[in-house]
């Protein structure tokens, strides 16, 4: 039998950032998927060499600006373990009420953007403009509405004030009437469900085989939470439940989400509500002039699933080598499953299901062809390497 081969992206209606796949279809169904990455490689992991591990954070925090405190939060927590530094409860709380703040406003993003997908334009104005309220209260708090330049090396850098907190705990009560509506439109719009029910099927043996994580693999049943199984932060203090539905399909990523909505608004009412009275900061300087020589990997549960840092140190205050695994890399074999035996028409939903951030996804191996090796070079020589490339082709 013979196949069509058709090719989508870089450039594609599903997201605006680029990603190329190559889909094998048999009529309207797809029989076979090979993703393309690359196309937004920017190099952080090599320039965080030539930093010092405070102009770090500032760095990471721009790999993806939807997630950018969960970033932050998992690289300080790694340093912090590095120079055997302990942070306040105080700083530790208000961490915690940061990064469910970014995760209410990352899913009312996406949820926003599922919307739009499917043709439901007036509720994804909807989505986007509570969260709207969402980053109001996170600007009050930060100075910033998507790099919160919060989290520090020993802490935090603001203290929240009476009228912030009043402010979050009106927040928290409309957001809940809100999450109320959006579940009802969700499991009673017949366009939703049309869409999302029985799209995008990813079995709950294949999430763990494959390896995903985040709300990719808690909407099949995979019963997995960086903040419970591994907490840092405030979280081993504050008592939450892990959202899962048994659906394994786009309808129950959706709910997954909508749900862990509710449960950020618990998390941050509790933790207004048991906030310490220590300090915010504690002095990191001394440690980070000569770092010990020693490596760590931080975890952290960012809005997509679970974030990995490795860090290694070498006795300077720049650090050897930091590795990133972003939720999205994470996920992307697990979006080839869920593409497979679906129809082309439903693309794009399945693509966003996963809620996918290309930018923090890209990574760059150099190959020489001729040879079949892989080669390794340093910035000046990648620099060279390109220019020369491009005096060749210009003759």
């Amino acid at each position: 039998m013979s196949y069509m081969e058709i090719p989508v992206g870089p450039q594609h209606p599903a997201l605006k950032e680029p990603i190329r796949f190559v889909f094998k279809v048999d009529g309207e169904i797809i029989v076979d998927v090979e993703p393309r990455l690359g196309y937004a490689h920017r190099g952080i992991e090599k320039l965080a060499e030539t930093r010092t591990y405070v102009q770090n954070i500032y760095l990471f925090e721009r790999i993806c600006g939807i997630c950018s405190a969960a970033h932050t939060l998992c690289y300080v927590g790694g340093v912090e373990e590095l120079i055997g530094v302990e942070v306040p409860y105080r700083a530790k709380y208000l961490r915690t009420i940061v990064a469910e703040l970014n995760r209410i406003h990352s899913h009312l993003l996406w949820y926003g953007v599922l919307a739009h997908e499917i043709g439901f334009d007036t509720l994804f104005m909807y989505a986007w403009r509570d969260r709207e309220y969402v980053l109001d209260i996170v600007e009050m708090l930060c100075g910033n509405r998507v790099l919160y330049g919060y989290n520090l090396i020993g802490g935090v850098r603001h203290d929240i004030t009476p009228q912030i907190e009043e402010a979050m705990r009106k927040m928290i009560k409309y957001m809940r009437q809100r999450i109320k509506y959006y579940r009802k439109v969700t499991q009673e719009d017949n366009l939703i469900r049309a869409r999302t029910q029985g799209v995008g099927m990813l079995k709950r043996r294949d999430a763990i085989e494959l390896g995903a994580v985040g709300p990719t693999a808690r909407a099949s049943n995979v019963d997995m939470d960086v903040r419970r199984d591994d907490p840092y932060a405030a979280y081993g203090e504050i008592p939450f439940n892990v959202i899962t539905y048994k659906d394994e399909d786009s309808y129950a990523r959706t709910l997954v989400r909508i749900d862990e909505i509710e449960e950020s608004l618990n998390i941050i009412e509790y933790a207004l509500s048991h906030l310490p009275s220590d300090g915010i900061l504690v002095d990191t300087r001394r440690y980070l002039v000569k770092v010990p020589i020693k490596e760590v990997v931080s975890r952290a549960e960012a809005p997509r699933g679970e974030l990995i840092y490795y860090i290694r140190s070498n006795g300077t205050n720049k650090p050897d080598r930091i590795k990133i695994r972003t939720p999205t890399l994470a996920n992307i074999p697990a979006v080839c499953v869920m593409l497979k035996d679906s129809y082309i028409a439903d693309i794009p939903v399945i693509v966003a299901s996963i809620d996918p951030c290309i930018a923090c996804t890209d990574r760059v191996t150099l190959v020489d062809i001729r040879k079949g090796k892989v080669i390794e070079m340093s910035h000046l020589e990648l620099i060279k390497h390109a220019n020369e490339w491009y005096r060749r082709c210009s003759k």
